[in-house]
């Protein structure tokens, strides 16, 4: 059937027949091929990818490494369920991964399939670890779609809809924003107002935190922020979970988010730019905690896939040897100065804000409210460009940035170009 279908207009017919509303496609776009920063539809159009499959390709499509990895890998072992029997790639991806994140103590990494499982498993490592269920989440996060990583997001729009009821003891508390006036201290006061009016710092498991809020509108978590949540944690003995799933791995200037910060976490939980595009998520953190879980307690069947895990390591190998890390920090740098000077000509740009190369854009009406409907037009309108870029935030009005830690200097100048264009149409 594909092969009849040659052009865009058949492709998305055919997705209305046979893929339900509730899978929501950003841009009526299909791809046929990708490389680096760039893509190219079924027509032969090309566009430059700002979005990276939502922070999944920080080395680009079809790095090479990634694509040598992956095809000496198929010839060896593609699936055995690292529960059944292990395999080099899982082993050795684990030991680098815990000394990355480690940094000289004592980690253990568990690998799975997507974003969410390894938040929820992060939680049942947690529960398992202290004994305790609850767990303090925050507005404005995103922390995947599962029954429990839905509970744990802090939006209802349009992740709850009507989904509930959700899972129990899963409290929510308000997110640094102080452009919508939400400061670090207030963010830790309301914490600590939760552990007197609902529910006591002893009953608390894990406080789970972005360093940086992905969906929720690129909002920096303050480093004072997170030095404040490392000692509370440490006070009451509650895990510190850190979700560096859309900021790791070079998204911000370093290879985590809260390395910026100067702490050490008891989990993170990592996927998206894991594996170069290849589905792998994970969960790293610190031996004892890891290991509170009795055995057969985590896994499971595609968790760690043995093509996924050679696709990582490649991806550690371009960091290592590619100075990946030191042309994002150049790339971050030069887009803020470019989304600073478009501020200046643009009104409806309230602020821009960012990590690194995790930049973004909120857009607001002449009274300073969000407007959601003028990011879409600028979406719309930079797509018809030839950029592909996305949006967030919780009422949906942040434009957000996520291209390749490979785009070359004449590509992100492309893309200023075009985003000025269209925040003029």
């Amino acid at each position: 059937m594909s092969e009849a279908i040659i052009d865009t207009q058949g492709y998305l017919a055919l997705r209305a027949r046979s893929v339900p509303r509730g899978v929501l496609t950003a841009h009526p776009v299909v791809l046929q091929r990708g490389e680096g920063a760039q893509v190219w539809d079924v027509e032969g159009r090309r566009y430059l990818d700002f979005v990276g499959g939502i922070g999944v390709l920080n080395v680009g499509h079809n790095h090479p490494r990634v694509v040598a990895a992956v095809q000496a890998q198929l010839g060896a072992i593609t699936h055995a369920a690292f529960q059944v029997a292990a395999y080099p790639p899982y082993v050795e991806l684990a030991a680098r991964l815990s000394a990355l994140v480690g940094q000289g103590a004592d980690y253990k990494a568990l690998f799975l399939t997507s974003g969410a499982e390894a938040v929820e498993n992060a939680v049942k490592i947690a529960r398992a670890h202290t004994g305790r269920a609850a767990i303090v989440a925050f507005r404005g996060g995103f922390h995947g779609r599962t029954l429990l990583a839905t509970t744990l997001t802090g939006m209802s729009a349009p992740y709850r809809q009507n989904f509930g009821p959700f899972a129990p003891e899963v409290f929510h508390v308000p997110f640094p924003n102080p452009y919508r006036g939400t400061t670090a201290a207030m963010s830790l006061a309301a914490l600590e107002e939760l552990f007197a009016t609902e529910v006591t710092a002893d009953r608390v498991a894990a406080i789970l935190v972005e360093p940086v809020q992905g969906d929720g509108g690129f909002l920096p978590a303050p480093a004072e922020f997170l030095r404040a949540l490392r000692a509370l944690a440490d006070r009451h003995g509650i895990v510190l979970i850190l979700d560096e799933i859309q900021s790791g791995f070079g998204r911000t200037g370093r290879m985590f988010a809260f390395e910026h910060a100067g702490i050490a976490p008891d989990l993170v939980t990592v996927a998206k730019s894991l594996a170069g595009g290849l589905p792998l998520s994970g969960v790293v953190g610190r031996a004892e905690i890891m290991d509170a879980p009795a055995p057969g307690g985590l896994g499971g069947t595609y968790g760690g896939n043995a093509l996924a895990c050679a696709a990582a390591l490649a991806v550690l190998d371009a960091f290592e040897q590619d100075q990946l890390l030191a042309r994002g920090r150049i790339l971050g740098t030069r887009l803020n100065a470019a989304l600073l000077a478009l501020q200046r000509e643009h009104a409806a740009i309230g602020e821009v804000r960012g990590l690194g190369f995790m930049q973004a854009i909120e857009m607001v009406d002449a009274a300073g409210a969000p407007d959601a409907e003028r990011a879409q037009r600028v979406i719309d309108a930079a797509r018809a460009r030839g950029l592909l870029i996305i949006k967030c935030g919780v009422h949906r009005n942040v434009v957000r940035f996520l291209a390749p830690l490979v785009t070359t200097d004449a590509e992100l100048e492309e893309a200023i170009v075009i985003l000025g264009e269209a925040l003029g149409a």
